[in-house]
């Protein structure tokens, strides 16, 4: 792709009912990151979206889902992105050890877990665990240039270049985000997503700030936390 070309990435969140939230944005070059259109629309299968990575027409896809899983410890990324995210550390969810992806209840999940890594997961943890395994089967070590896991709040973090204190569950939480938004895209085509409704308001704006991490990969702008490969030759780190 010539810096001078057009061109697409995504934002990926994960939304109610096991689905995905997709916000797709196409920007004018990356010498000249105008953005042209935001689109959004909710998926149950990723793999579609990763073809199109795969075959050129989108350029990179941040996701907000753990995508490398260690056996037997916790993953360095998780531990910088709690130290990078100060009053927001807990937003950020242990990432589950290789082993309970096959567990086929919460009681075996526990146990493979301890036994992993000498703890139980959460039940968040678990209801999230048919879209790691998505993600799992899915994801090649040979797309994570381009396909990367993210984390919605250290990408806020980065917009406000500091603390985010308040939390995406309240009002104004809500609203200090969307206005972190309007400062980086175009405000009516982040209130054109926002007020879809496809998807909790939450999700959506979870979605939209996957965007510019996606663009920062593309533009080389991307930090990433964490050096950790998994037993797949997965990366385990976390984009931002």
């Amino acid at each position: 792709m010539s810096l001078d070309e057009p061109f697409t990435v995504a934002g990926v969140d994960g939304c109610p009912g096991g689905l995905w939230v997709v916000v797709t944005a196409r920007y004018q070059s990356t010498t000249e990151p105008d953005l042209v259109a935001l689109e959004v629309g909710v998926v149950a299968d990723l793999a579609p979206l990763v073809d199109t990575l795969r075959a050129g027409a989108l350029q990179a896809i941040a996701i907000d889902m753990p995508i490398g899983l260690l056996a037997d410890r916790p993953r360095a990324s998780d531990r910088e992105a709690r130290r990078l995210l100060g009053p927001r550390r807990a937003s950020v969810f242990p990432t589950p050890s290789r082993a309970v992806l096959r567990a086929g209840d919460y009681a075996e999940a526990c146990a493979l877990s301890r036994a992993a890594c000498g703890k139980a997961i959460s039940k968040q943890t678990f209801h999230l665990l048919d879209r790691i395994r998505h993600l799992d089967e899915l994801v090649e070590p040979s797309d994570q240039d381009r396909l990367v896991e993210a984390h919605p709040e250290m990408a806020f973090t980065r917009l406000n270049t500091g603390f985010v204190t308040s939390t995406k569950h309240t009002a104004e939480g809500r609203r200090f985000r969307r206005d972190l938004l309007h400062r980086e895209l175009a405000p009516s085509l982040v209130d054109a997503v926002v007020e879809s409704r496809v998807a909790p308001v939450a999700d959506l704006l979870d979605a939209c700030v996957l965007v510019t991490t996606a663009r920062r990969v593309t533009t080389g702008d991307a930090v990433r936390v964490g050096s950790d490969i998994d037993p797949t030759g997965k990366r385990a780190d976390i984009a931002y």
